[in-house]
């Protein structure tokens, strides 16, 4: 009995049993935690860049870090607006322009000059479908966009009043549940801590993907480039499925200016690009920061791919050096 007892009371059964209440609570919000963690996700890497600007600026004069907050966002929306704006009609055409070049091969077979087994496999397209399904993806492109909007102006409200919040939120350490806060806290600070090293580090490859992307579509004639870039430094803070995702606009546009050999030149130049990615860049700021192998990074992301959706390929590595933290499993030495 004493055993148990001492068991139950101890620090690591309180912080586990801590941790299994967190978890349970964001299963319970399943539905908001798209908002959670895009949220999230905005408010570390613009609390950084701030701090990082302001550090800069107070060399020279001193400056409030509310002023360099919104300077910051109306920047940010001043480029995503251009580059939507600039890029999104153009795809859009091309959509449109290959759609009805596959329906008029479709409706008149006999004036195209196409191989049998392509007409067949034309035939067989259930066209109402496909143009369901693609209702459905820009109704959750439209939810998207609204949870987008949503994460830019939380985090915003929370960035400029983020002093006041850190100073109210402190006064639960002498409430009745101050035990829950001190441990809610903690928990707080491993995590930041361990997405930290992997947001950086991602940042540093987005960064790299989308000077290399940007210099290979230049190399090929791509027009866009600004717009493209924006867009590809977004996608590469996504790991292996932004690269997928990305492969649409540049293959539309390519298909635009250069045929099918374009888009074959593009497929090359992403695959060449994204080896140098796995195997220098990701390693290289990876092992950096997480002092993880590689096959520990595939499985995770595998696995929280498979649980978390989309999400999982962002936070499954912070979650999991977290954990290690948590378990006080040091990292340093190599494996």
């Amino acid at each position: 009995m004493e055993y148990i007892k001492s068991i139950l009371s101890s620090l690591t059964f309180r912080r586990f049993f801590i941790l299994f209440l967190i978890c349970g609570l964001l299963i319970s919000l399943k539905s908001m935690l798209n908002l959670m963690l895009l949220t999230f996700l905005i408010t570390y890497i613009m609390n950084s860049l701030q701090s990082y600007v302001t550090k800069k600026l107070n060399r020279f004069i001193k400056i409030n870090y509310r002023v360099v907050v919104i300077t910051i966002y109306l920047l940010l929306i001043i480029s995503f607006v251009t580059g939507i704006s600039n890029l999104l009609p153009k795809i859009v055409d091309q959509v449109k322009a290959v759609s009805n070049e596959l329906i008029n091969l479709y409706n008149s077979p006999e004036d195209n000059s196409l191989p049998d087994s392509i007409n067949s496999a034309l035939d067989s397209l259930d066209l109402q479908s496909y143009a369901q399904q693609g209702l459905g993806y820009l109704l959750k492109l439209g939810d998207w966009g609204k949870t987008f909007f949503l994460s830019l102006l939380l985090s915003l409200f929370f960035l400029l009043e983020k002093d006041r919040i850190v100073r109210f939120t402190s006064k639960f350490k002498g409430s009745k549940i101050a035990w829950f806060y001190n441990e809610v806290e903690y928990f707080g600070k491993k995590f930041v801590v361990s997405f930290g090293k992997v947001i950086e580090a991602q940042i540093l490859i987005a960064i790299s993907n989308t000077i290399l992307t940007t210099i290979g579509l230049w190399a090929l004639g791509f027009p866009y480039l600004f717009a493209l870039s924006i867009t590809i430094f977004v996608l590469s803070l996504i790991p292996v499925v932004g690269v997928i995702i990305s492969m649409i606009p540049l293959s539309l546009i390519g298909l635009q200016i250069g045929g099918v050999i374009m888009i074959v030149y593009v497929g090359i130049m992403i695959i060449v690009i994204h080896l140098i990615e796995s195997y220098f860049l990701n390693p290289r700021f990876m092992s950096s920061k997480t002092k993880l192998p590689m096959f520990y990074s595939f499985v995770i992301l595998i696995f929280s791919e498979h649980y978390l959706g989309i999400w999982g390929l962002i936070i499954g590595v912070p979650i999991f050096v977290f954990l290690l933290d948590i378990l006080d499993v040091n990292k340093a030495d190599e494996l």
